[in-house]
């Protein structure tokens, strides 16, 4: 169930770095956020693979995805709805 989620979870990710890559101008703290949103997201998975009963976590990962949701919504309403999404499946995970 974990390696679907996961899997889930990084096509999302890909997607939504496709759709930032097509979105004009993105302030750069906000792609800094969102990089370091996924590299965390990214050692979490990757840990997990190797040992898929690793309880650690990576705390927080989901609000600070819906955090980055409200910052992109002033500014970028296109990308918000996937970085919602993004917090959803993050939770779902227990992440």
């Amino acid at each position: 169930m974990f390696n679907e989620k996961a899997n889930n979870l990084k096509a999302h990710l890909k997607t939504l770095h496709a759709n930032m890559a097509n979105t004009e101008e993105v302030d750069v703290e906000l792609q800094e956020l969102l990089r370091q949103l996924d590299a965390d997201i990214k050692q979490l998975l990757e840990k997990r693979a190797v040992d898929e009963n690793d309880e650690s976590t990576t705390y927080g990962l989901a609000e600070r995805s819906q955090e980055l949701s409200a910052k992109f919504a002033a500014q970028h309403p296109r990308l918000e709805p996937a970085l919602r999404e993004l917090g959803n499946i993050l939770s779902s995970m227990g992440i």
